[in-house]
This record gives structure tokens, C-alpha cells and sequence, in this order.
């Protein structure tokens, strides 16, 4: 072999193995820890894809875990950006204390996500929130502002507990707060059914409803009376506010909230999967994924302007 030969062959070797280190399955592997919010609940946190990425923090909702971003994290599209995921207070591995306290005052909700953001560097994170994850942004906007934060988008979030945006399931809701366990059991099932107007593989279901048994008993019975700050955080947003909800959503009244919302900010730009129900990152996700990539993309070069007209004294 000849030594140019040889230098050839080197040199499309080192190409072949920078090639590899670039791909989205050369990123590091997922990494887990804990961060602890104010109130001294530990909080399960989960990170993937590209750490040197634009940060998006994807907020569960309620019976749910990090798993429910399943198809996010397992994303190619998204594989470009750092993801972190954590465990609601109450949910998954973080912390369930006892009794109603630790989960009425939705502040305690909004200090979990600080906790999230400052305990992973995540600098000028896209928030992404479902169901109850809404709220907890919205919490987190009334106490800790927007500045922090580059975007927020709400999956079908809730943005009031109030009757006509939150559809009413009373029996649904009065069976996942039985004391005797078959009864709670079938009613958490019947609840993670309704998210859903085309529901997932078998596997996947099974997965939800092992979520739903974890959760604690305590939260799933404060969490109808818990603060909610929309109309002190929301109204006030002046970042990207992004508002993906399904057409046919039965636990959330996706035309009164998407109403409901517009009035407290004008600036929000929604979306309607008119064919999927409570979960459409679930239903529809690689539909959903790429909304998320095309506004996280937006949203970080809008703060990239802001900050460079800062500097610039514009």
C-alpha cells in the first residue's frame, strides 16, 4: 500500500467517525438527577438529545410522567435540541408528600419548574406544557415573569379550572378519588382513555395507565381546587405563546379555552389538530414535532434579535 493510498484511507476514516460524532445518535446518552424545589420536594429530572442544543422543557400533565414524551425524546427532528423532561411533584420518581397542602398552592407547582430551569443551566428554555403542564407555566409566568424563558407553548392546556373550559367528567372524577382501589383504578383508566380520540398501541396504553397508578392519591384530590395565576401570568407574556390543541379534546373545551386565552393575551397563535383529542403530541407526532421545531426555531432567533438589539442600544 502506497502512502497516499494510505492517507486516503485515513483521512475517509476520520471523515467517517466526525460524521458519526455529529449524527443524533452520537449524543449523549440520557442523563437523570434530581433538582429540589423551595418547598424541599425533590424533583425527578431527565435529559436528552443534544446538550449543546436550544433547551425545551416538556411539562406532563396530570397522572402523567416523563413518559408521555416518549415520541418527543425518541424524536430525529427534535434530536437537534437538549430536552429536558421531569416528573410533576406528585408524579413518576419525584416526590409525593402527604396531604393537601404541598399541592393546593399552585406557586409550589410554578417553584418546581424554577427549580427545573436553574438546577439544569437551561439558558432561555422553550417551556412546552400539557394539560395541567399549562398551568403550571402559567403559574410559573405569574411568579417568576417571562424573562427567563424564550417561548412557551400549551398542548391542550388548561387555563382556567373554571366550568365551561374544563369538561365536565363528575363521575369520571368522584371514581379516581375512591378509597376503595378497584373503583380508583377503573376511574384513572377511564380518565387516560378520554385523552385520547385515537388511542395508542396497546404497549403505549399500558405504560399511561402504569403512570396513572403511580401517582399520589393526596394530589389527585387537591389538584380540582389547586391556584391557578392565568390571568397575573399569561395576560402579561410577551414571548412567542404557542397554543396546539385537538379539535375533538372531551376533557378540555378546546374552543372556550382557545377563547379564553386570546383575551387574556392577543398575541397567542393557536392551532387545532381537528382530529385528535386531549394528547395530540401523542396522536399526531410527527405532525406535532415538527410545529415544536419550527417554533422553538422562531422563538430562539426572536430572543437572539432582543438580545442583540440590547446590545447594540436599539
Amino acid at each position: 500500500m502506497s502512502l497516499r493510498t494510505f492517507s486516503h484511507l485515513l483521512i475517509s476514516a476520520l471523515s467517517a467517525v466526525t460524521l458519526l460524532a455529529s449524527a443524533p445518535d452520537a449524543f449523549a446518552a440520557p442523563n437523570s438527577y434530581t433538582v429540589t424545589s423551595a418547598d424541599g420536594v425533590r424533583i425527578a429530572v431527565q435529559e436528552s438529545g443534544n446538550p449543546g442544543g436550544p433547551p425545551i422543557i416538556l411539562v406532563h400533565g396530570l397522572l402523567g410522567s416523563r413518559l408521555n414524551w416518549d415520541a418527543q425524546v425518541r424524536s430525529r427532528e427534535l434530536s437537534q435540541y437538549r430536552i429536558i423532561t421531569y416528573d410533576l411533584r406528585g408524579h413518576g420518581l419525584s416526590g409525593k408528600p402527604s396531604g393537601p397542602e404541598p399541592y393546593h398552592d399552585g406557586n409550589r407547582w410554578a417553584d418546581d419548574l424554577a427549580a427545573v430551569i436553574r438546577g439544569s443551566h437551561a439558558r432561555k428554555p422553550v417551556v412546552v406544557g400539557w394539560s395541567l403542564g399549562g398551568v403550571v407555566i402559567s403559574n410559573y409566568l405569574a411568579k417568576y415573569g417571562d424573562s427567563g424563558i424564550a417561548g412557551a407553548v400549551y398542548v391542550d392546556g388548561v387555563v382556567e379550572l373554571a366550568p365551561g373550559q374544563i369538561v365536565a367528567h363528575p363521575d369520571v372524577y368522584r371514581d379516581m378519588n375512591s378509597a376503595d382501589l378497584k373503583t380508583h383504578l377503573d376511574g384513572e383508566r377511564t380518565f387516560v382513555g378520554l385523552c385520547f380520540n385515537h388511542r395508542p398501541d396497546a404497549d403505549t396504553f399500558a405504560r399511561l395507565l402504569a403512570n396513572a397508578a403511580m401517582a399520589s392519591w393526596d394530589m389527585q384530590r387537591e389538584v380540582p381546587t389547586m391556584t391557578v395565576f392565568a390571568a397575573e401570568g399569561l395576560a402579561k407574556a410577551r414571548v412567542p405563546l404557542l397554543f396546539i390543541y385537538g379539535g375533538r379534546d372531551v376533557l378540555v373545551d378546546t374552543r372556550a379555552t382557545l377563547a379564553r386565552a386570546a383575551a387574556l393575551n392577543p398575541h397567542i397563535v393557536s392551532e387545532v389538530y381537528a382530529d385528535a383529542g386531549h394528547a395530540p403530541f401523542i396522536e399526531e407526532p410527527e405532525r406535532f414535532n415538527r410545529d415544536l421545531d419550527a417554533f422553538v426555531r422562531s422563538a430562539s432567533q426572536q430572543g437572539r434579535d432582543v438580545l442583540q438589539g440590547g446590545k447594540d442600544g436599539t
